[in-house]
């Protein structure tokens, strides 16, 4: 983490219109600039850059960055908890402390064997907490996902959905938490998923991120063959409806680096190559394992050998060999 923050503003700056990003300076889950002090502050035990960046966004209204914020922030705590393990001793009652606090006991419940057990039994304190945390909805992603790892009932979940809508009703997160209930908990109602994705996107701003949800239920479509071919069409809408959400931020930005590392991903697995080949520029150096694990325990590897397959087929068919359009995609699953 601390090899890619001290690269990331090199890099950042050698990519401002990136064109052709060397392996050796793609980075892998690089922090942003607001991120990276507090990642780097709490290896050395120090929790305060962690809950100034917190308080920022929770004072701000900044959800999707705190909840962004949050899960790294708990994901980093999974291995090195000293830094909040002090925050909390010093500030038990610091809504801040508490949400990272209930983010990383899920986390580390999830990959039990006894998960849904494990869960059951986190679920209360979980909603508890996000009972008091007034309108911040990030607290409510987090007890949406741990409804959804103990397997709760519909009217369990349907309850935990309405307060986090009630206070945020287009926050990705919590509708990411809800797309993934959806799919669990009916593996073949691809239809309903996309259904699902496709009215939170099109009730939300235009800049909103879960504008890219339709992008995400294309994701959980490509477990099956049948349902590609049965949703070909809503799926090509919604990686559309992503590469227009992609165009309307700057490249090599590393807020939009999930959102292109996603929209690479699908556009390669629905065998629109030349559209992948200019999200996979569009990227940069930031390179999310999300993704790119779902194959793999090298997600890096997997991005890289990605880029590189596209860019040997651009060159094989430049110049002299015109494009092949929407019609001539192949066809799924050849990547």
């Amino acid at each position: 983490m601390l090899r890619a923050f001290l690269r990331t503003t090199a890099a950042r700056a050698r990519s401002r219109t990136p064109r052709s990003v060397p392996d050796d300076d793609v980075l892998l889950d690089a922090p942003d600039d607001r991120l990276a002090p507090a990642l780097v502050a709490a290896a050395r035990g120090d929790y305060a850059p962690a809950a100034g960046l917190l308080s920022t966004t929770r004072e701000r209204a900044e959800w999707e960055h705190r909840d962004r914020y949050a899960t790294r922030l708990a994901a980093f705590a999974r291995s090195r908890a000293e830094w909040l393990d002090t925050w909390r001793a010093t500030a038990p009652d610091d809504p801040d402390a508490l949400l990272i606090a209930a983010r990383l006991a899920v986390h580390r419940r999830w990959d039990s064997p006894a998960r849904a057990e494990l869960l059951r039994q986190l679920v209360p304190p979980v909603v508890g907490a996000a009972e008091t945390s007034g309108p911040d909805p990030v607290p409510w992603r987090t007890a949406l996902d741990a409804a959804r790892g103990a397997r709760a009932g519909h009217a369990e979940f349907e309850r935990l959905w309405a307060e986090a809508v009630r206070r945020s009703a287009h926050h990705y997160g919590c509708h990411v938490a809800a797309l993934q209930y959806l799919a669990a908990s009916s593996p073949g109602a691809h239809g309903e998923c996309l259904d699902f994705a496709e009215t939170a996107a099109q009730d939300a701003p235009e800049d909103a991120l879960v504008r890219a949800l339709p992008l995400r239920a294309a994701f959980t479509c490509l477990t099956s063959t049948a349902a590609v071919r049965t949703h070909r069409r809503r799926l090509d809408a919604a990686a559309d409806r992503a590469i227009a959400l992609s165009a309307a931020h700057p490249a090599a930005d590393p807020w939009t680096a999930e959102l292109r590392n996603l929209l690479a991903y699908v556009l390669l697995r629905l065998g629109r190559r030349q559209d992948a080949a200019e999200q996979l520029r569009l990227t940069g150096p930031y390179v999310t394992s999300f993704p790119w694990e779902r194959d793999t325990d090298d997600p890096l590897g997997h991005f890289l050998q990605a880029r590189a397959d596209v860019r040997t087929e651009a060159r094989a068919r430049a110049p002299g060999h015109p494009p092949r359009g929407r019609a001539e995609r192949s066809a799924p699953g050849d990547h």
